[in-house]
């Protein structure tokens, strides 16, 4: 619903009992309103369906506006990636980030949640990291509450402001580079379900390069984890236990691959020289282990730039081609793939 135009702070301090110096300082984030009352005053915005357009006055004013950072995601590789992104896109326009964790979804799927919790900090928009910007819900309820948002790693061609890459295309890519090379049996370590759009294109991604080489897939070295160096490394002790292991592995993460790696060495076998190991992503690490990880870069940081300057445009009512932004990718070729074992 849209709030009508005629709902003002007066209408909503009528409706809470107090005056309307109290709703200003309230949505000022002033901690001199007592917290019975400032609960009497979101239960009056609820009713009535306001919603202060903070991050509009903000930039009009010439002010810094605060952006909010909504994760729960186990890569904390990603995440700081995101957030440096974020901090220097706010630092370069005068602007703040706070970061705050989505601690569980029976909060997150409480309408209220989102608004009590981005009020209290003082919070005009929402950057939503994934998998949380993959979730309907969790989406719909920050846009009921009026604070402005924008959608890390989703393509929503409606309304919606969101950043993202070519992850098929990136996984297709990064597949055909390993039967480039001659590999025939490639294992897979997919994404969590939850992650839906990542762990989804990915796996598409390796299918259909293998399918395009006409390559069976074999379903013992198919396995699964959650974005972490943990299941990576379970995920990869699965696939080895075996008499006929693969002679490639990849992993739809760099924290997986990482992961995988631990657990070949673990095997007593070399990389590349027994078995080679690819991720996604190209984080940090990508380069700290040995050998150095051949992944796909992710423009992790520009997706965080590039988000901050969606809000910016569309608040300061700026003309933008689309609400869509897509970043390329690129494949970065390093020690930890060659061809395979004679």
């Amino acid at each position: 619903m849209q709030r009508k135009k005629n709902i003002t702070i007066l209408d909503v301090a009528k409706q809470a009992g107090v005056s309307k110096m109290t709703v200003s300082r309230v949505l000022n984030n002033e901690l001199v309103v007592k917290p019975s009352t400032r609960e009497r005053i979101y239960s009056a915005m609820e009713e009535l369906n306001f919603r202060p357009n903070g991050l509009a006055r903000s930039l009009a004013g010439g002010q810094s506006i605060y952006v909010g950072m909504l994760y729960t995601n186990p890569s904390y590789f990603y995440l700081s990636e995101l957030l440096f992104g974020a901090l220097q896109a706010c630092r370069e326009r005068g602007h703040h980030v706070l970061v705050d964790e989505a601690y569980t979804m029976a909060d997150l799927a409480d309408p209220n949640y989102i608004t009590k919790r981005f009020f209290e900090t003082g919070v005009h928009a929402v950057m939503l990291a994934p998998p949380l910007s993959e979730i309907d819900e969790v989406v719909s309820n920050i846009e009921r509450s009026g604070i402005d948002l924008v959608c890390i790693g989703v393509e929503d061609q409606g309304r919606r402001l969101c950043v993202s890459m070519d992850d098929k295309a990136a996984s297709r890519e990064l597949t055909q580079h390993l039967i480039d090379l001659g590999h025939r049996d490639i294992a897979i370590i997919h994404g969590p379900p939850d992650h839906k759009r990542a762990s989804k294109e990915r796996l598409e991604g390796f299918k259909s390069a293998m399918s395009k080489s006409a390559l069976a897939i074999n379903e013992k070295h198919v396995a699964g984890g959650d974005f972490t160096m943990l299941s990576g490394m379970a995920a990869a002790r699965k696939i080895l236990d075996q008499q006929d292991r693969p002679t490639a592995i990849f992993a739809c993460n760099d924290d997986m691959a990482i992961g995988a790696i631990h657990a070949v060495y673990q095997f007593g076998l070399r990389i590349p020289d027994d078995i080679s190991v690819v991720g996604f992503d190209d984080i940090a690490m990508a380069t700290s282990i040995w050998p150095p990880l051949t992944t796909v870069r992710q423009p992790i940081r520009q997706m965080a730039i590039a988000a901050i300057d969606l809000l910016e445009k569309q608040r300061n009512g700026a003309e933008q081609k689309s609400k869509n932004v897509v970043l390329d990718y690129e494949i970065v070729v390093r020690r930890s793939s060659a061809p395979p074992p004679r």
